[in-house]
């Protein structure tokens, strides 16, 4: 039968914009092997793989560390949901398009969202978030550590502390972080974290890495509930209020993934392996080797962008080091540049959200596509690219001072 369908063969692009990013090789050939069941002894130590391999990435000693099948905001749903019940309080600090994602999802669980606010490009002192928690005295304090919307990175290593002195949970969405920059679970004294892996771990979308500590546990222990036709013998209900949502509901995701293997979803086969071989090439490479790769192709691509007379956006003292905000020049139109990198160079760099939409380009270089290569292949794409449209700079400076960066 004739269709008008074609098989698919996607152009090559280098994707460098703020997530997806290029997928690492070695993980598209683990997604290609075999499915097996999800009950498969060989399948079973594959999870149980993932939970040593991302505790080591998350830096926690948490028996609690697992995947949830869905992009990295199915994470950031199945913390909330599972914890957050209606009337309870929430503290969202929003420096940029996710934290107001935070405060959404919250809102759904009809939680009461008390928000701080800071100008898009900066990041809160800790002492703000602190007399935020005294003031408002929340349940739980959700925040984003790098949020890509403004290329920004909120400090973490005092947040859990203040949480823990005031009583209060804090939940991390490290989607757009982990496995660029430091991010340390037990250390900071952070009680859930979730992350995506189409980011620094070089993965697709489609599934997220969760860890929670003993006291998220507690809470979601007191809401646990088991679906009819699954129950064990000695199955009791908890006392508390059942949680909304079956899907990330934690409490069933805990035993599924608990070496009782009660019945729950049908595991995504090929994403877990995506995930595993991910953080398996990460630890293989070393956290610390990796966070110094991340940086230094930051400091190349801003002295490149500097160098070609452009604007760097925001506060750089706290820029994330896996994505570059820069101002678009003026008279210069934003989306046809964007336009003529990807017909002309097949290259993909990233507009923005809100506020800042027309305003900054985002440059990503996340793991995989965290190169050499890449950065000056951007580079001299950009600056040939600009002077077409009327903004021009010395020939070969920003590839020039990006060389000399990487190579000092």
């Amino acid at each position: 039968m004739n269709h008008p369908f074609e098989p698919l063969n996607p152009p090559p692009r280098r994707l460098m914009g703020p997530g997806p990013v290029d997928v690492d090789p070695r993980v598209l050939q683990a997604m290609s092997l075999p499915l097996l069941g999800q009950f498969d002894p060989r399948f079973t130590g594959y999870m149980n793989d993932v939970m040593a391999l991302y505790r080591q990435v998350f830096r926690t000693a948490n028996r609690w560390t697992l995947l949830v099948d869905g992009t990295a905001r199915a994470g950031i749903e199945a913390v909330l949901v599972s914890v957050l019940e209606p009337g309870d309080r929430v503290l969202v600090p929003v420096f940029g398009r996710f934290g107001h994602l935070l405060c959404e999802i919250a809102r759904r669980c009809r939680a009461e969202v008390v928000t701080i606010e800071t100008e898009w490009g900066t990041v809160f002192d800790p002492q703000r978030i602190e007399d935020a928690v005294k003031r408002h005295r929340p349940k739980l304090v959700a925040v984003v550590q790098g949020d890509t919307s403004t290329t920004m990175a909120q400090p973490l290593d005092a947040v859990g502390r203040i949480c823990r002195e005031h009583g209060a949970l804090v939940y991390v969405d490290a989607t757009a972080s982990v496995a660029g920059m430091a991010l340390e679970t037990d250390a900071w004294q952070l009680d859930a974290v979730s992350a995506g892996l189409q980011k620094c771990l070089s993965g697709p979308p489609g599934v997220a890495p969760v860890t929670f500590n003993d006291r998220v546990e507690a809470v979601v222990r007191s809401r646990r509930h088991v679906e009819q036709g699954i129950r064990p013998d000695d199955y009791e209900a908890a006392a508390g209020r059942i949680i909304q949502s079956n899907y990330f509901d934690l409490s069933m995701l805990m035993d599924y993934w608990s070496e009782s293997r009660l019945n729950h979803h049908t595991e995504a086969t090929s994403m877990l392996y995506a995930a595993r071989e991910c953080a398996r090439i990460v630890i293989d490479e070393g956290l610390e080797n990796r966070f110094e790769r991340h940086a230094l192709a930051s400091r190349a691509m801003t002295a490149g962008l500097c160098a070609m007379d452009l604007a760097l956006f925001g506060d750089q003292a706290h820029k994330m080091p896996n994505v570059t905000g820069v101002h678009i020049p003026d008279g210069v139109p934003g989306d046809a540049v964007r336009a003529a990198l990807l017909e002309d160079f097949g290259l993909e760099i990233g507009t923005s959200f809100g506020p800042l939409h027309g305003r900054i380009w985002r440059i990503g270089t996340m793991g995989y596509g965290c190169r050499r290569d890449n950065v000056m292949t951007c580079l001299a794409a950009l600056e040939v690219t600009l002077r077409r449209f009327g903004h021009a700079s010395a020939p070969g400076a920003g590839v020039d001072a990006a060389l000399a960066t990487w190579d000092t």
